[in-house]
């Protein structure tokens, strides 16, 4: 059995090296575990549960750090900063002729309104959503 947890150890191993991900160092840390266990003469069934509790200890221990240190920071885009804003509307909003724009933040948006009334020119508004290239608006 030593062969074996070598080499599960050595493909563990292997595939964690060409993954950009942690995927199975977990395992492969409880196939050292194994291992050291078939170098001790340790019977098969011990071999097999230390490999499967270390694996499983490891796995606890070692996600949540991972997770804490490279954790993916999400950026808000600008346009994800317009939500909740004041706008105004400076083409009147119709969603059943498709048309509408607003200014919000120096800028000129295509608008529409979130519960399909027709908003007239002028009209302050308040930008609800962001779908595809137009701001929903009420």
């Amino acid at each position: 059995m030593i062969y074996t947890w070598v080499a599960l150890l050595i493909v563990f191993a292997a595939i964690e090296l060409i993954t950009p991900q942690l995927v199975c160092i977990w395992f492969a840390i409880g196939s050292l575990g194994a291992f050291i266990a078939a170098s001790l003469n340790a019977p098969l069934w011990l071999q097999i549960l230390i490999f499967i509790v270390v694996s499983v200890i490891m796995i606890f221990v070692t996600r949540p750090l991972y997770k804490r240190f490279i954790k993916t920071k999400l950026v808000p885009t600008n346009s994800d900063r317009l939500i909740g804003d004041t706008a105004v509307v400076t083409e009147t909003i119709d969603n059943l002729e498709a048309k509408g724009a607003v200014k919000v933040q120096g800028q000129v948006w295509s608008a529409r309104s979130e519960n399909g009334e027709v908003i007239p020119e002028n009209t302050p508004v308040t930008v609800v959503r962001i779908e595809g290239v137009k701001l929903i608006v009420k």
